[in-house]
Formats: structure tokens, sequence, C-alpha cells
């Protein structure tokens, strides 16, 4: 897939699906509309703000979670959605992925193998993806070094940057109760500021987040979160308008789904230098 920032530079990571739109931009979903009126008065947004502000944290408690992520880009016309579940360690910030992109319209299915993506601190590894690279070989790219932060080029969301994101919400209201799952959760709406989140981060987001202050369009991110009784996302959606030299940019949703949380989740293993593929990578001709 190729990412293409406001400046006209492009940060190569190659595969194109058969709809003619580069797939690094990914992402799904359509906000519900919740239940509660917007006209809440301050100090009660005040508190929504502060609690989803809070759910990082709460998700780092957690230790761990089954992650589910959903990615839908919409492009002139185009949509192009990408599918993952995978397990992820709060606490090590790193998981394990399996991600199913679009079939390539010249491709029957049996064909078109999933990719792996190994999440990391201030990485992403991704096996089975790209034009040209053996079987055998990983793709690594360092996050902060892409104009997203990896937000949305490789597919997924890391769910703990997806979650310290919302570290910038702002105009936040509460939205009503639900279930989620057969899991009582809040409903909270509103937008969060990139710049803001990558202040309040953790270290080890912090870079992402910063990088990611380059790559859209606006640092204004709306978002729909649900949290439930102990503060934990259950799920997010966030929206990005991305740069990418469409007349009117890509809109990019992002779903992350969790649940499970404190499920045993084995130590992921990085690979080996040896295994990561130094050699260029293709883009294919939709």
């Amino acid at each position: 897939m190729v990412v293409q920032d406001r400046r006209g530079g492009a940060v190569t990571l190659a595969v194109a699906c058969g709809t003619g739109l580069a797939v690094g931009l990914l992402a799904t979903g359509c906000s519900p509309d919740g239940a509660a009126a917007d006209d809440q008065a301050p100090p009660a947004r005040a508190a929504a703000a502060s609690e989803v502000q809070r759910s990082a944290d709460a998700l780092v408690r957690a230790g761990s979670a089954r992650v589910r992520t959903a990615m839908e880009t919409a492009s002139g016309g185009t949509r192009v959605a990408i599918r993952g579940t995978g397990t992820y360690d709060f606490r090590a910030a790193s998981g394990r992925l399996r991600v199913l992109l679009p079939d390539p319209a010249d491709q029957p299915r049996e064909g078109h193998q999933p990719v792996t993506e190994i999440l990391a601190p201030g990485a992403l590894y991704m096996k089975n993806r790209g034009a040209g690279v053996p079987a055998d070989k990983w793709v690594r790219v360092a996050t902060a070094s892409l104009d997203d932060g990896n937000l949305v080029t490789g597919g997924v969301t890391d769910p703990l940057t997806a979650a310290e994101l919302l570290r910038g919400a702002r105009k936040v209201t509460y939205r009503g109760e639900g279930r989620l799952g057969g899991v009582r959760v809040r409903h909270y709406r509103g937008t969060t500021d990139i710049e803001a989140a990558a202040r309040a981060a953790s270290r080890r987001s912090r870079p992402a987040l910063v990088a990611a202050e380059k790559g859209f369009t606006t640092e204004v991110v709306p978002f729909d979160a649900y949290l439930d009784d102990a503060g934990r996302v259950r799920k997010v959606r966030e929206r990005f308008q991305f740069a990418n030299g469409a007349p009117q940019g890509a809109l990019v949703t992002s779903t992350t789904e969790l649940s499970g949380f404190g499920v045993k989740v084995r130590r992921v293993a990085l690979p080996e230098r040896s295994a990561i593929y130094a050699g260029r990578i293709a883009s294919a001709t939709p």
C-alpha cells in the first residue's frame, strides 16, 4: 500500500487489493445514534471527558484482552474493508493479530492468505504483506516513521494507541447505557485532539501519536467509545480524515472491540533480524 501525505510524499507499504484503492488506509462502521441529549451541563461533560481520558489506564490494569478490529476506507465512492482478530497485552504494549484483506478481483479466495501482524512498541511486523516479499520473511516498519503513526496504515489500529488517543477527548457527551456482548456499557461520543493526546500519552504510545499529528487533514478525531463498569474500553470507533491526495481526502473509520479481559496471552516473540525482509516492496497494479 502507498500512503501519501499532504506534501505529496509517499510512505511505501505496498499492497493493492482489486478494488483499485491502495490498502494502507483501512477501517469500519457507522456511528450508532445514542439516546442522551447533547445539551448536557458543563460538569456532566467534564465528568464524561475525564472517564474517557482515563480508559487507557483501565486497560493497562486489565492486563490483556481478545481483540477484534475492523477498518473501512471511503474515497472517491469506493469502500475498502479489512478485519482482524487476535490478542493483546496492554502491559507489554504488544499483540498478534490475523488480518484479512479484501479479496483481489483476479485471485480466488482460497489463494488469498491472511496477513499476520505483530504489534510492538515502536514497530509493526507483517508477514505475507507486500508483493515480492518471500513467504518466510517479515516486513518491519518503524511506526514513528509513518505520517499517521500507524493509526491506519497497517489496516489495524494498535489497541493501546486507540485508547491512548482518547486522552485528548474533548466535548464528550454521555449517550446512554446499552449492552455489548452481554456486558453493560456506557456510550460516550465526542472528539479527541491528536496533539493533546500525544502530550498526555504514555512513553510507549507517545512517538506514534506525535507522528500522527502530521498525517491527517485535521487533528480533531470524532469517536464513539463504549466503557464497561470498570472503565475499560469495550469498543471504540474513531474516524480519521486522511490527506491522501484524494479531492476530499480519505475517510477512514477504525473500530476496535475488546473482550475476555485478563485472558492468558503468550509473550509475543519478535522476528529474528535474519527473518526481516530488507528488499523493496513492489506495488501491485490495481
